[in-house]
């Protein structure tokens, strides 16, 4: 477990001072006019944290966005910074690989409410000198999306070649073709929804409860108290890592297998394997994530529903003027996520072949659950590959010398 005290506060929490070190650009967006949020108000000025790679063509048209999941961060495709993993998605962005670093220019935001150097909850409120906690606005996804439209505006880029992501990132990319369709070229939502539905809702409730049943959580402002919910908070990623993975992944990985012990001890200690690797993941994750930031952010999923501005209907959702959108789509499920089912997929393409928008679907065969998207999954690198260098030669990009 890796928590090197430069990014942690006297809790053991992120805080903002020490997440000021963090390696990374970042940018300071809204000072003279603040950005309005969905659920009123506004805000500003704020600060994004960002990272790129590869190179801006001269015509600024190979811009690629990635946007992460829940849990994930602006570090795509180098090593974190705080736990010293490689990218999370190392496995296909960078040179040679399906997003290729060679051919386009990829830029990934921490979205706006998370830990990781964009403005967020353990950030000082100019209004009262302390830190936001729970005060901070409620931030919906298309909050983080029009952040994250000022940030390409202010690099300059009109329209983006591509955006893609996956789980919450995949959230991410359909707001992006419905509110910005005439900045989007292609699009690749993956493992995601047009709108949570109640279950996973209910798993998100049952993780911010055992954030705030957490006595140190100190009604969210335990900076302040000097204190750090962190049971609550690894409870909670114990609960949603399940989420993430299959049974026949678990079974797969854990069985029945027993940990460091060759008998059941009759207590109440880690006894199987897939329960010592629950309270790893419960205990690692906090070294790097911020409590409250984990309540916003699943808010904002939560939250999302792109049909519910148009009615109920979500082909509406994507029509431009009367007219299909003219965004290239390609999405990717995966046969045993429970998580955000193939089903979830395929309504969002029915909306769109229902505008004659230009689709292409595809459900992967894997047992790896959710969590696939992240993992080793030839066939989905190879389809992602496919799809992003067509749409690339379409629009005359150069290949690779």
């Amino acid at each position: 477990m890796i928590t090197p005290p430069a990014y942690t506060d006297s809790s053991g929490a992120p805080s903002a001072s020490a997440l000021g070190g963090l390696p990374g650009q970042r940018i300071v967006l809204g000072a003279d006019r603040p950005m309005p949020l969905d659920g009123g108000g506004q805000l500003g000025p704020f600060t994004v944290a960002y990272q790129t790679y590869g190179t801006l063509n001269a015509d600024k048209s190979n811009a690629v966005l990635v946007c992460h999941a829940l849990t994930g961060d602006q570090y795509v495709a180098d090593r974190h910074p705080i736990t010293g993993k490689p990218g999370w998605w190392e496995m296909l962005v960078g040179p040679g690989k399906p997003v290729d670093t060679d051919r386009f220019f990829v830029i990934c935001s921490n979205v706006i409410g998370g830990c990781m150097g964009s403005t967020g909850p353990h950030d000082v409120n100019p209004a009262t000198g302390q830190p936001y906690a729970i005060d901070f606005p409620v931030i919906t996804i298309g909050d983080m999306v029009r952040a994250q439209a000022l940030l390409i505006d202010a690099l300059g880029i009109d329209q983006l070649f591509c955006v893609i992501g996956g789980s919450m990132g995949g959230m991410q990319v359909l707001q992006w073709a419905v509110a910005y369709p005439e900045r989007v070229f292609a699009a690749v939502p993956i493992a995601t929804a047009a709108r949570h539905s109640a279950q996973n809702i209910a798993f998100h409730e049952v993780g911010r409860q055992a954030i705030m049943a957490d006595p140190e959580w100190r009604d969210g402002a335990y900076q302040q108290a000097g204190t750090n919910p962190a049971r609550g908070l690894a409870v909670a990623r114990m609960a949603a890592h399940i989420t993430y993975l299959s049974e026949a992944a678990l079974h797969r990985k854990f069985g029945r297998n027993l940990q460091s012990r060759q008998a059941i001890t009759f207590g109440f200690d880690a006894d199987f394997q897939v329960e010592s690797y629950l309270r790893h993941q419960g205990a690692s994750f906090v070294d790097r994530f911020d409590a409250n930031s984990y309540l916003y952010i699943t808010r904002a999923m939560d939250y999302f529903d792109l049909a519910a501005e148009h009615g109920g209907q979500l082909a509406q959702a994507f029509r431009v003027g009367g007219k299909g959108t003219s965004v290239r789509f390609c999405l990717a499920s995966f046969s045993s996520d429970w998580l955000f089912p193939t089903s979830e997929s395929r309504a969002v393409v029915h909306a769109l072949n229902a505008v004659a928008a230009n689709v292409s679907f595809v459900e992967i065969e894997t047992d790896k659950g959710h969590d696939a998207f992240l993992l080793d999954e030839p066939e989905f690198h190879q389809v992602m590959r496919g799809f992003i260098n067509g749409c690339a030669d379409h629009r005359g990009l150069k290949r690779r010398a």
